[in-house]
């Protein structure tokens, strides 16, 4: 891609991401995340209208009137997007590539950000910690992750979550709203080595699951004999499409996979959602913030 096509690629997303929240996401942002943190201001006298769930019952008795507690909302709040960016990315069978829809997804999910004044950063990762962007405010900067989300090239190509959840939890100290943005592809193996860094995560922040995946992911036509090649290990291997019993497999093992991903949040108290790359991801997001 030339530098040339790249600018007209991140001008493009931008138009139609900085649009999306700007004028769907706003308000769901800002109300799921702003008011987590409550910081404690001062001890006022009540008034009538005031919350009487908010009167501070030691200084009232201390003083023999009632006052309440009044909180400060923690207006700034860190959002971290962990983004997947292994070989099987590049695969998209119908609209896109699941690597451009992981792209609009989190350059959305950056301007929501912004527009609440807020802070944004990137953690890029596929078996192994690609690039760490320490999260700042300001258009250039939201401009500057869809760059690198549209040109970065890792140096591997296979897929390591629990890893990625780990350096994250290590690097953010502060609680923050953490988004996971991948396709999921993992082994059962792996399914199970995220349960502990998952659930540490999801304990000192607000961890977000966004799975992005392409229809040919869960179903295989019936095509012939077809020569697949595996993204991340580089591996190809004929198979015949036509056998019934291959693409009932195929399909299971896509289930079960699901139902392990599913279990998995569940048991770590982790938000999730799933959305294919030619559907409407407004809509993935939308009950994602609602959950």
């Amino acid at each position: 891609m030339t530098s040339e096509e790249l600018l007209q690629k991140v001008r493009k997303i931008e138009i139609k991401t900085r649009g999306l929240s700007r004028n769907i996401f706003a308000g769901e942002y800002h109300s799921q995340f702003k008011g987590r943190g409550m910081a404690f201001s001062e001890v006022r006298e009540y008034q009538p209208g005031d919350d009487v769930r908010s009167i501070d019952w030691n200084v009232t008795a201390r003083l023999n009137k009632p006052y309440i507690k009044v909180f400060e909302e923690e207006r700034e709040l860190t959002v971290m997007l962990l983004v997947d960016v292994s070989g099987s990315r590049h695969f998209g069978t119908v609209s896109q590539f699941k690597r451009d829809t992981m792209a609009e997804v989190a350059a959305t999910l950056a301007f929501s950000t912004i527009q609440n004044n807020d802070k944004v950063g990137v953690l890029f990762f596929s078996d192994k910690i690609e690039k760490f962007i320490p999260a700042k405010k300001g258009k250039g900067h939201v401009l500057h992750i869809i760059r690198e989300l549209l040109s970065f090239e890792p140096t591997s190509t296979g897929t390591d979550v629990a890893q990625a959840l780990e350096y994250f939890s290590n690097a953010q100290k502060r609680r923050c709203a953490c988004f996971v943005i991948s396709d999921l592809i993992t082994t059962p193996a792996q399914v199970r080595n995220m349960e502990k860094p998952l659930m540490i995560a999801a304990n000192r922040h607000d961890v977000h699951v966004i799975q992005i995946y392409d229809q040919r992911d869960a179903y295989m036509p019936d095509l012939g004999l077809v020569q697949f090649r595996d993204a991340e290990t580089g591996q190809t291997t004929w198979i015949d499409t036509s056998v019934t019993a291959v693409r009932s497999a195929y399909e299971q093992e896509w289930r079960e996979r699901q139902n392990a991903l599913s279990d998995l949040f569940i048991k770590t108290g982790t938000n999730s959602v799933s959305l294919r790359t030619d559907e409407d991801y407004v809509k993935a997001l939308m009950k994602l913030f609602k959950q």
